[in-house]
């Protein structure tokens, strides 16, 4: 009989025989799923909070930040400076106007939905031209802020986080209120987690009038971005940092990758206890086999056909508890919201869980490696095992 019959006929003999050593199969295959099942939800927590942060933005828009701050948070630019970038070449105009817009990032603080302390929110005071740079923001529900007024409108991620932002609710900001009156979508980038409302309102609640965090710029194309930023770096009162807003958002994802290092880091000292387990339920599997490996070493079958058969077996319980575990993480996960502090803002952004792929093949390869840990030392210990010795157990 050939090497690969041998062992097909094996490897289906253990199967057959699975059943009757359901116990230790499960205790397999559970290890291996609950392994799987953190590592690929953290890791899919890191794939939402990146995907999140890292699509925000266009190749044609740019942010232009104070020389020298990292976020919006501790920039800050005068009026006239925003005067100044509205005349610079490279800039898009839209029925005569640049699109230019100053806009400030602030801080507030409110309830989140089932929580007793408050979270971190960004608000946003923005001008008309800024709905003309971000075309894809749209209204969901309700309306538009009018301008000169106290209203604001709510993205989509902090509206499903927070309490107390109905539309026609009140929020308390510094030392007055104001109105929700709409809910917008941006594409489930990260400014579905900001309230936006009008600049002079927000200049003035937040003090700040004269001046704003940051100018947001798109551009004739992304091919004008080297014309725009020649002409601030040369301007002779301007000290100004011009990035891409893909590389800003970029420079901000760093949290979502310590999530995901975390995640990895978790999954595989979850993974050594797996492997262990693994170990001694195959090893416990193969002492209770002694005769049955014995019978069959004595009717020819080799060594080699009995480590080969026992692993195929090991790798074909680690698949069973690798889909399980990324199955088990999709079906809670996938798609859930939730919200953590973003790198560089201090501030809560929402975002989903993200069960991608890329997700479930770093959660496979975790199983297999525990399948093929935990299965080849007690495989080739029964491939060695003397005929006489193994008989000797009947």
């Amino acid at each position: 009989m050939s090497f690969i019959r041998q062992v097909l006929s094996i490897t289906r003999m253990n199967l057959q025989s699975v059943i009757e050593r359901s116990g230790a199969s499960i205790v397999i295959i559970v290890g291996i799923a609950g392994s799987v099942a953190v590592m690929v939800s953290l890791l899919a927590m890191g794939e939402g909070l990146s995907s999140t942060i890292s699509n925000t933005g266009q190749e044609d828009r740019v942010i232009i930040l104070r020389d020298g701050s990292n976020s919006e948070l501790s920039s800050g630019l005068g009026m006239q400076e925003v005067d100044i970038i509205l005349n610079s070449p490279g800039v898009r105009e839209e029925n005569g106007d640049p699109l230019v817009a100053g806009e400030i990032y602030a801080i507030i603080d409110l309830k989140k939905k089932g929580a007793e302390s408050t979270s971190n929110l960004p608000f946003r005071g923005v001008q008309q031209t800024s709905f003309s740079i971000r075309p894809e923001l749209e209204i969901i529900d309700g309306r538009n802020f009018n301008t000169g007024t106290a209203e604001v409108i709510i993205g989509k991620g902090a509206y499903d986080q927070y309490d107390g932002v109905e539309i026609g609710d009140q929020i308390k900001v510094r030392d007055g209120f104001v109105t929700v009156v709409g809910i917008f979508s941006t594409g489930g980038d990260v400014h579905e987690s900001e309230i936006w409302g009008d600049l002079p309102i927000t200049q003035n609640i937040f003090r700040r009038e004269g001046s704003v965090s940051s100018a947001i710029v798109r551009l004739e194309s992304k091919d004008t971005f080297d014309d725009l930023g020649i002409y601030i770096e040369n301007y002779p009162s301007l000290e100004l940092r011009v990035l891409t807003e893909l590389d800003f958002f970029d420079s901000q994802a760093s949290g979502s990758e310590l999530i995901k290092i975390f995640g990895q880091v978790v999954g595989y000292i979850m993974a050594v206890g797996a492997i262990f387990a693994a170990l001694n339920t195959m090893y416990s599997a193969v002492s209770t086999r002694l005769v049955e490996i014995g019978t069959l070493r004595a009717l020819g079958f080799k060594g080699s056909t009995v480590l080969v058969s026992l692993m195929i077996e090991a790798m074909i319980l680690a698949t069973i508890g690798g889909l399980l575990g990324a199955g088990i993480a999709y079906v809670l996960f996938n798609g859930y919201t939730v919200s953590t502090l973003a790198g560089g803002s201090f501030t809560q952004t929402a975002f989903a869980f993200a069960v991608t792929g890329d997700v479930v093949q770093q959660g496979m390869s975790l199983a297999l490696t525990v399948g093929l840990i935990g299965g080849v030392f007690p495989a080739f210990n029964a491939a060695r095992r003397d005929i006489t010795e193994a008989l000797r157990s009947i």
